[in-house]
């Protein structure tokens, strides 16, 4: 498994890359396979639970995210790593499990169509446009998920909306969390 551990305001030192490693390293039992890690170790300047550890996933197409501060680095490490051992067991069976049951299909379905002989084709820049500031740009892969994962993947990620192509009409959609807590969908129209 690919661990990247980079540090602000923190000399990242052999002892800390050796826990971060051991201790993200235990994650990977959950899963098929994983693509890498990320760890960002970082010092607020103000007192008190100012040792702050944040933790990136991307495992089984499956992008995992956690957080936690406390008075001293190896312990905020261990926080945010059970904190990521609980979303996965929260959301395995919703969310792991059926990509897995999903990707053998696929599979399936690929060697059944290559047997057939028919298979259908299948950045951090600020800009200033109009007195609008964008202030970060993101670029990422819209991997083919339903609705339903896609609300799944933006809890895992702790964010309020998240974009996806739709599996069913393979068009970009929108899942956000409104204010009553329950989920809305953006689709284009036509």
């Amino acid at each position: 498994m690919n661990i990247i551990v980079a540090g602000r305001h923190l000399e990242i030192t052999s002892a800390l890359r050796e826990r971060v490693t051991e201790k993200v390293g235990k994650l990977a039992r959950h899963f098929d396979q994983v693509q890498k890690a990320q760890a960002w170790l970082r010092v607020e300047p103000y007192p008190g639970r100012n040792h702050v550890a944040e933790v990136t996933l991307w495992a089984d197409g499956v992008v995992l995210r956690g957080e936690e501060a406390s008075e001293d680095m190896y312990m905020s490490i261990g926080l945010v790593v059970d904190k990521l051992e609980k979303q996965i067991s929260k959301f395995r069976s919703k969310f792991i499990d059926r990509r897995r049951i999903l990707a053998g299909r696929r599979k399936q379905q690929a060697v059944a169509e290559a047997a057939g002989g028919a298979v259908e084709p299948e950045a951090s820049t600020m800009a200033e446009t109009g007195g609008i500031e964008i202030r970060r740009r993101k670029r990422f892969g819209l991997k083919p998920m339903t609705p339903e994962d896609a609300a799944v993947q933006m809890e895992l990620l702790g964010h309020t909306f998240f974009v996806f192509r739709n599996s069913e009409t393979l068009e970009v959609n929108v899942v956000y969390r409104r204010a009553d807590a329950s989920y809305g969908l953006i689709e284009p129209e036509g």
